[in-house]
């Protein structure tokens, strides 16, 4: 087996959108640090069921609707 192929695994902290923390193994980082969740499960609507709204700033849904809303499948 080659040497210096694995990277370094170690402990880090995880620390949630709600404070919460947690101790696990990762290759991120170095020894020690602390990983700052922006989104997790806890706040994220993905996990949480929430209202979710698609956002069409640029016009691009409607611009698809407008060309191929006609289109049906016939048998």
């Amino acid at each position: 087996m080659k040497k210096d192929t694995h990277p370094d695994y170690h402990m880090i902290t995880v620390k949630m959108t709600d404070g919460t923390e947690y101790q696990t193994r990762s290759t991120w980082g170095k020894e020690g640090d602390t990983m700052t969740l922006e989104i997790d499960p806890t706040a994220h609507p993905a996990w949480t069921g929430g209202t979710g709204r698609m956002l069409d700033a640029a016009g691009q849904v409607a611009k698809f609707n407008k060309r191929f809303g006609g289109l049906t499948l016939k048998r």
